[in-house]
């Protein structure tokens, strides 16, 4: 049975960019699109001022128009609305469970967007192992809306069993047949800090290790995705730094994390905070396992 995509709906831009976003990669994928809007009653609904009944027809309208949007461009996909009661973090990851790829908006600067409280995006992503996609109402999705296709990034730690990070990466790039880059951030030892005379071949030396374990750790892939051109590169630096840059002229860049959850919310590491506070495209978060 092929997987479907989900979309979250709140009836926000950055929803309705999201479900534009996810209408593609359903439309790329040849599986069907799932637009769902989850309500947790009685706590105050995503429009302030509105009873049950009010919140029950604005979800109603906020899932048909984002509907009618996505069929207006996919007129051939297969695309169903849905209204989950619950608290929406809990429901949007029940929700994904038997989904391919949840897609939710994303603010940018200052935090993700939520659906009834800002927190929701990032409870979602503790919660569910399945990958998410947070997308920004900025510009216009090119997967869903041109012939062609941006390059993919993809952050690969080399000192992670970045499986499922890499198999995201590879079949995106496949689908889309554009260029797949990745990229690998890394630093001295600590103990560099404190050699007084520090030999400038020692971290050319480094790099080069730091290089050739990355293209070990890529080269089953290469041999898996023969069609996808890969460019690799490891930097010396801050790997979200890196990451942001290379994604300037991508259409999605894909990271990954730690399945870690805790009530006090999500731990995603610094990596993929820099990512999804300032990459102006599409990031896909995957979970190491």
């Amino acid at each position: 049975m092929k997987h479907h995509v989900t979309v979250g709906i709140d009836g926000s831009r950055e929803s309705l960019a999201a479900a534009r976003w996810g209408a593609g990669e359903a439309a790329l994928r040849e599986v069907p699109l799932r637009l769902v809007h989850a309500v947790d009653w009685p706590v105050r609904p995503a429009v302030p001022g509105l009873g049950r009944e009010g919140a029950d027809r604005w979800a109603d309208e906020a899932l048909t128009e984002a509907l009618e949007d996505v069929r207006s461009r996919h007129p051939q996909l297969e695309a169903t609305i849905r209204c989950l009661s619950g608290r929406p973090a809990a429901a949007l990851a029940a929700e994904a469970a038997d989904a391919g790829l949840l897609v939710l908006g994303s603010r940018g600067l200052g935090g993700l967007a939520g659906f009834l409280v800002g927190s929701v995006a990032m409870s979602t992503l503790a919660a569910t192992d399945t990958p998410v996609t947070l997308v920004r109402a900025t510009g216009r999705p090119r997967n869903a809306e041109s012939a062609g296709y941006g390059e993919i990034v993809v952050g690969v730690d080399i000192h992670e069993a970045g499986d499922r990070v890499l198999s995201f990466a590879f079949e995106e790039a496949a689908r889309r047949g554009c260029t797949l880059r990745a990229v690998h951030g890394w630093k001295l030892p600590a103990a560099y800090e404190y050699v007084p005379f520090f030999d400038p071949d020692n971290e050319r030396d480094i790099g080069l290790s730091v290089t050739q374990m990355l293209d070990d750790m890529l080269l089953p892939w290469r041999h898996k995705f023969p069609s996808v051109n890969v460019i690799s590169r490891a930097f010396m630096g801050p790997a979200g730094r890196h990451l942001v840059q290379s994604s300037a002229d991508a259409d999605l860049v894909v990271i990954g994390r730690h399945q870690r959850r805790s009530p006090l919310g999500a731990h995603l590491g610094p990596v993929a905070h820099a990512v999804l506070h300032h990459a102006a495209v599409p990031v896909a978060v995957i979970t190491h396992g």
